[in-house]
């Protein structure tokens, strides 16, 4: 079947429904790019991409009724997204939660268009995962309630002590040569954590996974997160005592605190790979 025989089987319903879905998907995107949001960026494409994954696996198994005010409601919210995105480049980072929200949102008002109030629970798969940019990074009331910033400096310490460093701690305080850094709540490693916690619902969603695995694959990735960050937060108290301060902004600021989330991405997709997927589940 070539692509114009697809598009003629397709309802004119659902290819309407797809390009919206398709403009507020790339409205988004376009919006985190221009104001120079990687994080945003990444977070969305990722949770978009999942999301219509999931969907294009349950297409034939969903219900497409919706009544009169549903369509109204959810059409009305997505005219108000649209209009809305359309000022947002000219006030760059005031509106950034709008953009976190805006994938979520979205999906509301697509949802209740087509199925309805009570068709709504069968995207809560979707719902919940176009939930991760507004949780990337951590939001501040998660990071004042789980303070990792001790444990994280102890266990930094711990790393530069056993790599021969001369290290003391106070507190949140790590001391290499007479130089000292501050283990910061920006520096708890909560909102890598987070994004872990995301790839592993992510991976319970799209790969069938017996019930002990649902509690490894989750804790693994709490665990990688959190070991990733604390030889990132080794590295700043090393650097601070034997670097330049341009590459401490690097790692610190710059490109090199993404490269550290990659890393620990990178480390948590090789669990999944050769730790689940290469074995069966077994039977529930």
């Amino acid at each position: 079947m070539t692509q114009m025989d697809w598009l003629k089987s397709v309802p004119k319903q659902k290819l309407f429904v797809l390009g919206v879905a398709a403009s507020l998907i790339a409205v988004q995107l376009y919006l985190a790019d221009r104001i120079k949001m990687v994080e945003l960026f990444g977070t969305s494409a990722l949770a978009w991409g999942a999301s219509s994954f999931l969907l294009w696996e349950k297409r034939d198994t969903l219900n497409l009724k919706s009544d009169v005010f549903s369509k109204f409601f959810g059409g009305t919210l997505i005219v108000l997204l649209l209009l809305k995105s359309l000022y947002l480049y000219q006030y760059q980072y005031k509106y950034q939660w709008f953009l976190r929200l805006l994938p979520l949102i979205s999906a509301v008002g697509l949802g209740l268009a087509v199925s309805g109030v009570k068709g709504l629970k069968q995207y809560w798969q979707e719902l919940l995962i176009l939930c991760f940019p507004a949780l990337s990074p951590a939001p501040a009331i998660l990071v004042k309630t789980i303070d990792l910033t001790t444990l994280t400096a102890k266990f930094s310490a711990m790393l530069l002590w056993y790599f021969g460093f001369a290290v003391s701690r106070q507190g949140t305080y790590l001391s290499v040569a007479n130089k000292s850094v501050e283990v910061g709540t920006g520096c708890s490693g909560l909102s890598v954590i987070v994004q872990m916690v995301m790839l592993a619902i992510l991976f319970l969603f799209m790969f069938p996974t017996n019930r002990k695995q649902k509690i490894l694959v989750p804790v693994v990735g709490v665990l990688v997160g959190f070991a990733v960050n604390v030889v990132r937060v080794a590295l700043m108290a090393y650097l601070v005592a034997h670097s330049t301060e341009k590459a401490f902004e690097y790692w610190h600021f710059g490109q090199g605190s993404i490269i550290f989330s990659m890393i620990a991405a990178a480390i948590f997709g090789i669990f999944c790979q050769f730790g689940i997927l290469r074995n069966e589940p077994e039977n529930q």
